[in-house]
């Protein structure tokens, strides 16, 4: 069976990125498009045309262009959007890098990205370059200043227009986010300019972001969620984007207080903060009227508790990054009414299918089964890895997405579990079979398996059980793994075992380790 929208699809223009979003930026005029909820600085919706288009002339002046990457590696700032919209406008693609990756795993993604320039904060700086030497980057600019980097800023304030682009929207990649998909160690997501625009529009039918708003930005925009979710659907509607580079409770009440944020958009440990939060009566959260989670299921306890302090319900959405990323949501105008839990209705121009992983079949109608969906908004394919592309976009177009779904009479959609291996901790991916393979080049490591497990904070997190030679400490061992990945990759315990229980193919049975 064949599950469809019951939105009516929605209009697709056949345009670029950037063109899209900023095509009516010049009529909001000062508008305030971005501020920064600790240091002010603010861009407005003319600054920001004039700027994209000024940095996109001089980046093209320097030779880039389509068919060239450009990495972006920074918290959240106003200046994230100057920089990522210069670079599609080029007709350059921006591959987004979390800055807490170690300079092995981004020397990593610049190379396998291919990148040409990479553009960083002021404190990342530091990695950046020594990577940046590693992977032969001849372009460096920084948000801000740094030595052996050129301010972005001159860019901004050059007096170069925007090369005219005759790229094909369907063909011409965008972005490419790095995602480990359903298994496996990570791969480039080739994000046509189409895929985008349309999920854009895909989320707007349901989620109706208005001039007046102002919508947190905290979740960062490196993530594919943070970006198409927060920051090109926002400024797309002319709305008020709120940055703010790191979270804690206290800053993230007083920013939506300050600002009269309408939109909280949440990840599973924000909103565990905050149902667990003592009192936040000392704040003004009038302004809210809806808070939208993603990244990760959320328990439904949770959930009720954490409304009662914001004073707006709290609805979940879900996508993945192979689908730029929004498949499903709950719309404004089932948000009070909608089943808490439940990740929503089909986004329009979507489609999906439940199918039985084990045999391929269809589910019974009312029987969970893998979600696959097809759509507008899904990946052109896996850069330089037909054979990942071909594991998960299978029957010509539909995207398997490795998580355990249902559906209920209503057509509203559930998770109920997940296939993938992948673990989620604190909303970001974290592939066992990249931990596997730092662990096993320790000398005293003979085989290893990763799986995720129930964590307080981070809603799940990575356990190693792992073959040792000999004793080793294993606060130890943890410690000589957490300085080779990013912090929140990190095993957060490990139990030796004598042997690693796998498949006559050799597969790894995780759920024997779980």
């Amino acid at each position: 069976m064949i599950y469809r929208s019951t939105e009516p699809d929605v209009d697709i223009p056949d345009v670029l990125l950037a063109e899209h979003l900023l095509g009516n930026a010049r009529d909001y005029g000062d508008k305030t498009a971005l501020v920064d909820a600790k240091s002010g600085e603010r861009v407005s919706y003319r600054d920001l045309a004039d700027g994209v288009d000024a940095a996109a002339g001089a980046l093209a002046g320097l030779g880039v262009g389509p068919g060239q990457v450009v990495a972006l590696m920074s918290h959240n700032q106003p200046q994230y959007a100057l920089a990522v919209y210069a670079a599609v406008a080029a007709g350059a693609a921006i591959t987004p890098i979390n800055p807490v990756l170690t300079t092995g795993e981004l020397v990593k993604q610049l190379i396998a990205a291919k990148a040409t320039v990479l553009i960083t904060s002021e404190q990342a700086a530091a990695k950046a370059a020594e990577a940046a030497d590693v992977a032969w980057i001849e372009h460096r600019f920084v948000l801000g200043e740094a030595p052996g980097f050129r301010p972005f800023a001159e860019l901004v304030a050059s007096r170069e227009t925007a090369p005219r682009l005759t790229l094909d929207p369907r063909t011409a990649i965008a972005a490419l986010p790095f995602s480990s998909g359903t298994t496996g160690l990570a791969k480039g997501v080739q994000l046509t300019h189409r895929n985008l625009v349309a999920n854009v529009e895909q989320n707007r039918a349901g989620w109706r972001v208005g001039r007046d708003e102002v919508v947190a930005a905290v979740l960062p925009f490196f993530h594919i969620y943070g970006f198409t979710i927060i920051l090109n659907s926002a400024l797309r509607a002319g709305a008020t984007v709120v940055t703010l580079e790191r979270y804690d409770l206290d800053s993230y009440l007083r920013m939506v207080q300050d600002h009269r944020v309408t939109r909280a958009y949440l990840a599973p440990p924000m909103v565990l903060g905050l149902a667990g939060a003592e009192d936040v009566s000392g704040y003004d959260l009038s302004s809210l009227r809806f808070g939208i989670c993603g990244a990760a299921p959320l328990d439904v306890d949770v959930t009720e508790r954490a409304e009662k302090r914001l004073g707006c319900p709290i609805r979940q959405g879900y996508g993945m990054t192979e689908a730029s990323p929004g498949t499903h949501l709950v719309p404004d105008d089932e948000f009070t009414t909608a089943p808490a839990g439940s990740v929503g209705r089909l986004v329009p121009s979507t489609e999906a299918r439940l199918v039985d992983p084990e045999t391929g079949a269809e589910s019974a109608e009312g029987e969970p089964g893998e979600l696959w969906v097809r759509g507008p908004q899904v990946m052109a394919g896996y850069l330089d890895n037909p054979g990942a592309t071909t594991e998960t976009i299978v029957d010509g177009a539909w995207l398997r997405t490795g998580d355990i779904v249902r559906v209920d009479a209503d057509g509203i959609f559930w998770i109920v579990d997940r296939l993938k291996e992948l673990i989620k901790y604190k909303g970001y991916q974290v592939a066992p079979a990249e931990l596997e393979s730092v662990l096993l080049t320790h000398p005293e490591v003979l085989d290893v398996a990763v799986v995720g497990i129930p964590h307080a904070e981070g809603g799940e997190a990575p356990k190693a059980f792992v073959v040792a030679e000999r004793p080793i400490d294993p606060d130890l061992l943890m410690a000589w793994l957490a300085e080779r990945v990013a912090p929140y990759k990190k095993v957060r315990s490990v139990e030796f075992v004598a042997e690693i229980p796998k498949s006559p193919s050799g597969k790894i049975l995780r759920r024997l380790l779980r």
